[in-house]
């Protein structure tokens, strides 16, 4: 496995991912009306934007395909709740094939390395991550917000 920096070459392969990671995880509880709109087109175009823009993920790969995503920065308030950590972890995705590969653990350790104070957001009903970062000395700390952009999604605040 290697991690590098993503590139704006990248975008197709880390959209990928992303949609694939979703798909898998939200499948059952997102309404269909949200599928209808969150293709892999539509976030592959959103990942060529992001990273054309200066965002900068974490990919793992192996044998040169894509297969993990992560990605962290500055905390930012969300939903109208402060943030209460500096650093937050935005995203972690990793395909199901890699799961208990050692791959999620080396992306979060490479952008939010072992004690590191940080927060990050998490499906409520989304029990595998919640004991992955459980597993890394996060815990819940109390915030919950409802997405509205992401089909009324419940996201639990953990910290560490």
């Amino acid at each position: 496995m290697n991690l590098r920096t993503a590139t704006l070459s990248d975008a197709a392969a880390v959209a990928r991912v992303h949609h694939t990671t979703w798909v898998t995880t939200y499948g059952a509880i997102l309404p269909p009306e949200f599928w209808a709109t969150a293709t892999l087109e539509r976030r592959t175009s959103t990942w060529q934007r992001w990273l054309a823009n200066g965002a900068a993920p974490v990919v793992a790969e192996v044998e040169g395909e894509v297969i993990g995503i992560a990605m962290a920065g500055d905390a930012v308030e969300q939903e109208d709740v402060v943030p209460v950590r500096g650093r937050q972890l935005y995203l972690l995705y990793v395909l199901a094939a890699h799961h208990g590969t050692g791959v999620g653990q080396s992306l979060l350790d490479a952008v939010v390395p072992p004690g590191t104070g940080a927060q990050l957001w998490v499906a409520e009903d989304n029990p595998r991550a919640r004991r992955f970062y459980e597993r890394n000395g996060f815990t819940l700390e109390g915030a919950r917000v409802v997405d509205a952009s992401t089909a009324d999604l419940a996201e639990l605040r953990m910290v560490r």
